[in-house]
């Protein structure tokens, strides 16, 4: 009689965890051609502050809004909040300007020499070509370790449409909404959707952060402006019906065990948590831990963990949700695959009320980078 064919043992997440190794290469990426360039450069700036020179060796990388990688120099030349030659004053942070360089046969060789000394990519980058990917496809190839969600997590991630469906087909509560490309956008069909929607109706462009480009319509000629606003950014214009109820925030950290942190809450001083009042006026009040009902914390935990896998995140995210108490419960606005590490930014925030301070959070995201690489190289 035949031998009966084996069945092959399954893994359920026994492998021991990658140690975080006592020395190691970083290669901070900041800047970009997208709209959050400046908040790329102060996050980075914060970041390079904070990682411990005894553990890391720290190698800034600036990419210009043009697309130009250029080799930052010394970080702790570049902390304060100075621009370069070609970088207009913004929010400040790394300044730009150095030796241009060819950042594949750069990353390759720094992570085929890091032997003894492992290197890591943390891409402190911020919306399109950045934050969608686009980096991740183009470190995938180099073979580098990377902070953050892969390529399909990022894409999703980044692209607010495609989140939504997906979120959608995985039973996740959402705000109702619309989906548009430019080119379609009709006066009958806008109409349509104002109709559907109803005022006050919130518009974005589907692949940007910070806020970038998101409007609040109260009527018809407020929409037109609103819908060339997004434009401006994308192709793709999301319309979203508004949802009455306190905005929450939650952190998330892991690969195959993600965890969350305590509940933020977001009270924004204009009328809605926009660009200007998360980076410039700073007037937005920032509540940490949030003061929830019994178990509401918990609820919106396993949601940010819902949507976290849903979506293909890794290593980090931000998951932000609308709650309304008497009626609809919690509601997922989006999710952030590389929220910021400004000195205001919320992410660092609930951890550092969670346990895990500034240090300690960059230690765990570096480990979890080196640790995921290890688990898609195995032999």
């Amino acid at each position: 009689m035949a031998e009966a064919p084996r069945s092959r043992p399954l893994r359920r997440g026994t492998r021991p965890p990658v140690p975080l190794p006592p020395r190691v290469k970083v290669i901070v990426l900041f800047g970009g051609q997208s709209a959050e360039h400046d908040v790329s450069r102060l996050s980075a700036a914060n970041v390079i502050g904070a990682l411990d020179p005894e553990r890391y060796e720290i190698v800034p990388v600036g990419i210009g809004r043009d697309g130009t990688w250029m080799l930052a120099g010394a970080a702790d030349a570049q902390l304060p909040s100075a621009s370069g030659p070609s970088e207009p004053a913004g929010l400040g942070g790394l300044a730009i300007a150095g030796p241009t360089i060819d950042v594949v046969p750069t990353v390759r060789h720094a992570n085929e020499a890091g032997v003894d000394v492992p290197v890591v990519v943390l891409p402190v980058l911020h919306g399109p070509n950045g934050e969608d990917g686009t980096i991740q496809g183009l470190l995938e190839l180099t073979g580098a370790a990377y902070v953050g969600s892969g390529v399909l997590g990022s894409a999703v991630g980044m692209d607010k449409a495609m989140a939504k469906a997906v979120l959608g087909a995985a039973g996740v509560p959402q705000a109702r909404y619309r989906v548009a490309r430019g080119w379609e956008l009709t006066d009958d069909l806008v109409a349509d959707i104002a109709a559907d929607l109803g005022f006050p109706i919130f518009v974005k462009p589907a692949n940007m952060g910070s806020s970038v480009g998101v409007s609040r319509a109260i009527d018809a000629a407020a929409l037109d402006v609103a819908i060339d606003a997004a434009l401006a950014h994308d192709e793709i214009v999301i319309f979203e019906e508004a949802i009455t109820g306190r905005e929450l925030e939650i952190a998330v950290l892991g690969n195959e065990h993600p965890r969350v942190s305590v509940v933020g809450e977001i009270i924004p001083a204009a009328e809605f948590y926009d660009y200007d009042d998360k980076y410039r006026d700073g007037a937005a009040k920032t509540v940490v831990p949030a003061d929830l009902p019994p178990g509401a914390a918990e609820e919106m935990g396993d949601l940010a963990l819902r949507t976290f896998r849903a979506l293909r995140a890794e290593g980090l995210a931000r998951v932000d949700m609308f709650y309304d108490e008497g009626g609809r419960g919690f509601v997922v606005n989006e999710i952030n695959t590389f929220p910021g590490f400004t000195p205001i930014s919320m992410f660092p925030m609930l951890w550092a009320a969670t346990g895990l301070s500034y240090s300690e959070l960059l230690d765990e995201m570096i480990r979890l980078a080196l640790d995921r690489h290890a688990r898609r190289h195995r032999g």
